[in-house]
């Protein structure tokens, strides 16, 4: 079964994270949620709703991740960041040719400033493309350009995550789960 750990900063946005978390369940992926603040399994986000996290970071041990996902929001992106820890596991990750997936403010204030993102293409929130440091911004919702998917924002997050199901299960399970979200429908809509 596909891993996926997703790191829970104070100040993440809610919806960039508990989405794909959602989409990736419901496609029989195990996703691990990791609180990066110290011996606290409580994270709150961006808009002041506190979730339990799976795991301490400290408890972690990233070997055997098939995907390790950043949501974005802000503080929670920069505290991301800031934290030795996540950025170590992030770039023995993407060292090692594994996936990293990472949504709106994360790509450019975690990727980009750790230079992973250098001659690749990427997407995040707009008005921090000037952090991609070496990337070509998109402006797309969703961008995967080799072990590396970026999403722009909020908006984004359903895309990207079915997008993530895809990689990680296949074209089959990731337009079933879709259908039965009624995204499909959605999307026809349009």
């Amino acid at each position: 079964m596909a891993k996926v750990y997703e790191f829970l900063a104070n100040g993440f946005e809610d919806i960039e994270a508990l989405i794909p978390v959602d989409v990736l369940r419901r496609g029989g992926v195990e996703v691990v949620t990791v609180a990066v603040e110290e011996d606290m399994p409580l994270v709150t986000s961006a808009h002041g709703v506190p979730m339990m996290a799976d795991m301490l970071l400290a408890d972690c041990d990233f070997a055997d991740a098939d995907l390790l996902l950043l949501p974005g929001g802000m503080p929670g992106a920069q505290n991301l960041f800031d934290n030795k820890t996540v950025c170590k596991a992030v770039v023995d990750q993407a060292a090692a040719g594994r996936r990293v997936a990472a949504i709106c403010a994360a790509p450019a204030v975690v990727l980009g400033q750790l230079g992973l993102l250098e001659g690749r293409k990427a997407t995040c929130y707009p008005g921090f493309e000037q952090l991609l440091d070496g990337a070509k911004y998109t402006g797309e919702l969703c961008t995967v350009d080799g072990p590396f998917t970026t999403g722009e924002g909020p908006a984004a997050a359903l895309p990207f995550a079915y997008e993530l199901l895809r990689q990680l299960k296949g074209d089959k399970v990731a337009r079933e789960v879709a259908e039965g979200m009624r995204y499909v429908h959605l999307m026809a809509g349009k």
